[in-house]
C-alpha cells in the first residue's frame, strides 16, 4: 500500500540493506511585491537535503520437500512464493502504520486541528472521535479542510481506514453520488473512489490504541510528498537443504521511510461509534 501512497521515486537506488538514499528538497521560493523602476532582490535556492537510511529488512526461509513437490497436484512452490510476497507487503505496511502516524503535522491532529481555523476536531488521547455512518462523511471532509488550509496540493490525496470505517462510508446516506468520483452511488457499486478529493485505503495494519476500555484506531490521511519510502527485495536463493531432500527457498526485503514532509500528513484518532 505505502508505495501507492508515498514517494517512491528513489527506489532504483537501493542496492543492499545499510545504504543511505540523500533526497533532495524542493526549497520555498520568496514571492516579493514589484513596483515599477525598482531593483530586483534575487535569492539562491538551496535544495535541503535528507537521508533516508535502508535500515530495515523482512525475509522468508522455506522449506521444499522434494518428494512433496512430486506428489502434490498443485503448483505450491509458486503459490508460496506469491503468498510470502503478500505476507511481506502486510508485515511492512503494519510497521510503517505504526509509526508514522506521530509524524503529522500539529495542525493536521488533535482537537484543535487547522493551521487558520484551530476549530477542527480530529481526536486527541482520552478525548477520541467516535464514527459511524451519520458522520463519516464530514470527518472526511474536515481532513480535507486542514490540508487546505496548509497549502496541500489537492490532487492525489489519500486516507487510510479500517475496514469498519470503510463499510461506514458505503452505509452512508451519499444522495450525491458525484462525491465519490462517478455517476454510480457506492451503495450500488461497491466501490469508495474518490470522496472529496481523498482515495480511500482499507487497511486491517493500522496501529490501535486501548483508550480507557475503547479500542481507537491511529488512521493517516495525507499526500504522497509527506512520506518518501523504498523497499526492494534484493536477495532470493534457492540452496539445497543439508538436513532433507529438497531445497531451501529464501528472500530478502529492505525498505526504508521518512516523513519528510510533515504538513502534508495528518492523523485521525477515532473509534468505532
Amino acid at each position: 500500500m505505502f508505495g501507492s501512497i508515498c514517494n517512491t521515486e528513489h527506489e532504483p537506488e537501493i542496492k543492499k540493506y545499510g545504504d543511505t538514499v540523500h533526497i533532495r528538497t524542493i526549497p520555498d521560493i520568496t514571492i516579493r511585491d514589484y513596483t515599477i523602476g525598482q531593483n530586483l532582490v534575487r535569492e539562491r535556492p538551496l535544495p535541503g537535503v535528507v537521508d533516508l537510511l535502508i535500515d530495515k529488512g523482512k525475509y522468508y526461509s522455506v522449506s521444499i520437500n522434494e518428494v512433496e513437490k512430486l506428489q502434490s497436484d498443485i503448483n505450491y512452490v509458486e503459490k508460496w512464493t506469491d503468498d510470502a510476497g503478500m505476507q511481506m507487503k502486510i508485515s511492512i505496511d503494519s510497521g510503517i502504520l505504526a509509526d508514522v502516524y506521530a509524524d503529522a503535522n500539529a495542525s493536521n491532529k488533535g482537537n484543535s486541528a487547522g493551521y487558520r481555523s484551530g476549530s477542527i476536531q480530529l481526536g486527541a488521547s482520552g478525548a477520541f472521535l467516535s464514527v459511524d455512518k451519520t458522520n463519516i462523511l464530514d470527518y472526511i471532509v474536515d481532513m480535507g479542510t486542514c490540508l487546505d488550509e496548509l497549502d496541500v496540493p489537492e490532487t492525489q490525496r489519500w486516507i487510510v481506514f479500517p475496514a469498519i470505517f470503510c463499510g461506514m462510508i458505503k452505509k452512508s446516506d451519499l444522495k450525491d453520488a458525484s462525491l465519490a468520483g462517478d455517476g454510480t452511488s457506492i451503495m450500488r457499486n461497491g466501490r469508495l473512489g474518490i470522496i472529496d478529493r481523498f482515495e480511500i485505503y482499507s487497511s486491517n495494519q493500522i496501529a490501535t490504541t486501548t483508550d480507557g476500555v475503547t479500542t481507537v484506531f491511529n488512521c493517516i490521511f495525507g499526500h504522497p510528498s509527506a512520506i518518501t519510502f523504498a523497499s526492494q527485495l534484493t536477495d532470493t536463493r534457492v540452496i539445497p537443504n543439508p538436513n532433507d531432500f529438497g531445497d531451501i527457498m529464501e528472500g530478502l526485503n529492505v525498505y526504508g521511510y521518512e516523513t519528510i514532509k510533515s504538513q502534508a500528513l495528518g492523523h485521525f484518532y477515532a473509534a468505532k461509534g
